[in-house]
């Protein structure tokens, strides 16, 4: 692989990936945080109010266990905490890579083509974390989805 297309390929491909990576792994631990510490606080809150309320008066109550519901069925829906340790690790394990490339440790030590097979590395990393992002999406088999 020439060097100019070499380089081209770092920082068109090989950068852009680790950024997108890492943005969309920062983004979804703040929405999985967010959600979660969300459920637990109004979890919490709900049974005190339901004790604390006159009888009559019980629509708060019921109206946070039903955010509750819809806060748990968001993070189970969205997998905000599968995506961001998915890319997470997508974006630390390209990090990495190219310092197997430039110390020329590993199987980079005996390669012909070193610049080769860095890209074919590399794209074989983010294929991987395609897949794995595929199957997160889908539903389990033998669980149907609701009608």
């Amino acid at each position: 692989m020439e060097t100019e297309d070499f380089q081209k390929y770092l920082k068109e491909r090989y950068e852009d990936q680790i950024n997108w990576y890492d943005k969309k792994s920062a983004w979804n631990q703040k929405l999985y945080r967010y959600f979660q510490w969300s459920v637990i606080i109004l979890a919490a809150i709900t049974p005190v109010l339901v004790a604390i309320a006159p009888e009559e008066n019980r629509w708060p109550a019921v109206t946070i266990a039903a955010l509750v519901a819809i806060g748990t069925s968001i993070l189970k829906t969205f997998k905000y905490q599968e995506n961001w340790i998915n890319y997470r690790t997508t974006c630390e394990t390209l990090r990495k890579e190219i310092h197997f490339y430039r110390a020329g440790s590993g199987d980079y030590r005996d390669s012909e083509d070193r610049e080769a097979l860095f890209v074919e590395r590399v794209e074989s990393l983010i294929s991987r974390e395609n897949t794995i992002w595929l199957t997160t999406q889908r539903p389990k088999e033998g669980k149907k989805s609701s009608p």
